[in-house]
């Protein structure tokens, strides 16, 4: 038996090495991941479209892995602190990022950012497109877009405007309707949709240039009032607000996507095995009816096709920064 049997000692001192291992070995095997709960940032705080959809679809997620989501909601500086936290994540597959438009494209053009986007994060899944609509409060007397406009060119810097961040789509959005309007509205930042939405309804702005999918029910229950949405044809969730370009704005089109990433250098297994996951859940029924009630659209898709979007992304708002006057910094 010598050799083949060890101390007591000796077997303890092998069990824990074994023991030690495994997380190494686990994460090193594709199919078993995750083996631990996951980090979704997602970096603006509650209440916003962004917040909405990342809970929804993380919980979907969580049922399919059979492992807990936490969603981190780590607000500020138009979604770059929670950014750059997910920089800061270990590259494992166990933290990622709920990202938009506004945080991954536009704040890094507009703002002073300690992330690149390109470089700093793989692409893992397109998640939905969301049109913003454009809301004003109930006392203001614009019925319309083309009231809105008259109004503030009769009495120029009156008219404020709300948005979710300095250098979010929504303060893009803004200042795109401004220099196609040729108007002059105030803009005034908050921390995430949910706060600059929760102002408008208290009277202290006047207009948002919000997310359909957290400002719907406002809408409806007449806490607010929708002149327009952004994209070219009306949306399913309210066919009864017009276009921008009907509203008479022509050439105005923003679309607010979302979409989920990693800090780079995750391995790509653990990125398809998201990616597969996130897919399935935006196939389901439930999820489907749940973007088309708030007027927005589940994508998917792989990886490399978000990662394309992302890239052009960047060279379209950098253009509109452009014909804004905003300082860009590329």
């Amino acid at each position: 038996m010598k050799g083949k049997l060890l101390s007591k000692a000796g077997a303890l001192t092998f069990v824990s090495a074994i023991a030690a291992a495994m997380p190494a070995w686990c994460q090193a095997q594709g199919e078993q991941y995750p083996y631990r709960p996951i980090r979704l940032i997602q970096p603006f705080p509650p209440g916003g479209g962004a917040d909405v959809a990342a809970r929804f679809v993380g919980q979907g997620l969580s049922e399919r892995l059979g492992q807990t989501i936490v969603v981190d909601n780590r607000g500020g500086a138009g979604g770059s602190i929670g950014t750059e936290i997910a920089t800061q994540s270990s590259p494992d597959g166990y933290t990622l990022l709920m990202a938009t438009a506004s945080t991954i494209v536009i704040n890094p053009l507009v703002n002073k950012v300690r992330f690149e986007p390109i470089r700093d994060f793989d692409a893992v899944v397109h998640i939905a497109n969301v049109p913003l609509i454009l809301v004003v409060h109930p006392a203001v007397p614009a019925k319309s877009v083309r009231e809105l406009i008259a109004m503030a060119k009769a009495k120029p810097g009156t008219i404020n405007f709300a948005s979710s961040g300095e250098g979010t789509i929504s303060h893009l959005a803004g200042e795109l309707f401004k220099v196609l309007t040729a108007t002059d509205m105030v803009h005034v930042p908050y921390r995430g949709g949910g706060p600059a939405r929760t102002a408008l309804m208290g009277g202290q702005v006047q207009v948002n240039f919000g997310n359909m999918l957290a400002s719907a029910a406002d809408v409806r229950a007449g806490r607010l009032r929708a002149l327009a949405v952004s994209v070219a044809r009306r949306t399913k969730g309210m066919p009864d607000v017009p276009t921008m370009q009907e509203a008479g704005v022509a050439g105005y089109e923003v679309i607010q996507w979302s979409g989920m990433l990693a800090p780079h250098g995750v391995p790509r297994s653990h990125i398809d095995r998201i990616n597969r996951e996130v897919n399935a859940v935006l196939d389901q029924p439930r999820t489907q009816q749940f973007f088309l009630k708030g007027g927005s659209e589940a994508v998917g898709g792989t990886s490399q096709a978000f990662g394309t979007l992302i890239k052009s992304e960047i060279a379209k708002w950098n253009k509109v920064i452009k014909q804004a006057k905003l300082k860009s910094k590329r």
